[in-house]
């Protein structure tokens, strides 16, 4: 073989190797990103929409009790918990920026005969000022209308928000309630998704059309310690 021959073909191969290593990154690269891509998109409830509440003609909001709704639906997050956050940066602004943080979680289990569910939540994020973040669920079951009432308080207000009320439809629970965001009427609700108890997912959701469409603004996805 020419020894200018053998040169231009050991160049040529030499590139062609340079551009499968580069193509093998961009690869690996792309599926790194896509696996990314179906976690997040996984931890985000797609859909919201009202189940087993309306409100009636004269915009009362009414809810009723799933079939199967029990004191032992939040049985399940009794114990310790770290905590993936996702919260939208503005709300009812067309907003897509998301802000993340870890949290961390302890729910004590069931308590008053089985009919409350407390929980303590803490995080070193804060969107009002520097101080370190806690918030506190109270659950509380009605045996005769067997629906949920959701209450929270936290660190920087020190009062309750207005109870979402609710219950699950299988693994799925639903909470709504009326509140005003920014001088809106508006109707929130709480999704809570235990298909794995030991992840579960959580999210909140504000509509200003009377439930017709829905803005998530805040998610976690919670992990069992112990």
């Amino acid at each position: 073989m020419h020894p200018l021959l053998g040169a231009k073909i050991f160049y040529i191969w030499s590139v062609i190797n340079q551009n499968i290593v580069v193509m093998k990154k961009i690869l690996i690269s792309l599926m790194i990103l896509q696996l990314c891509c179906y976690t997040i998109i996984a931890q985000i409830p797609k859909d919201f929409k009202m189940v087993n509440a309306h409100l009636d003609e004269s915009g009362e909001l009414v809810i009723t009790a799933s079939a199967k709704s029990s004191k032992q639906d939040f049985d399940f997050l009794a114990g310790k918990w770290s905590m993936d956050n996702r919260r939208l940066k503005c709300r009812l602004n067309n907003c897509t920026e998301w802000i993340e943080y870890k949290s961390s979680d302890e729910n004590m289990g069931p308590v008053l005969n089985g009919i409350a569910n407390v929980d303590i939540y803490k995080t070193s994020y804060n969107q009002v000022n520097n101080a370190p973040y806690e918030g506190m669920t109270v659950r509380l079951f009605n045996p005769k209308t067997r629906l949920w009432s959701l209450y929270w308080v936290d660190s920087n207000l020190g009062t309750m928000d207005p109870p979402v009320v609710g219950s699950f439809e299988g693994n799925v629970g639903t909470f709504y309630c009326k509140d005003t965001f920014e001088g809106k009427q508006i109707l929130v609700m709480f999704k809570w998704d235990k298909t794995d108890p030991n992840n579960p997912v959580w999210s909140q959701a504000f509509s200003e059309d009377n439930g017709h469409t829905w803005e998530m603004n805040l998610t976690n996805v919670s992990h069992r310690i112990k």
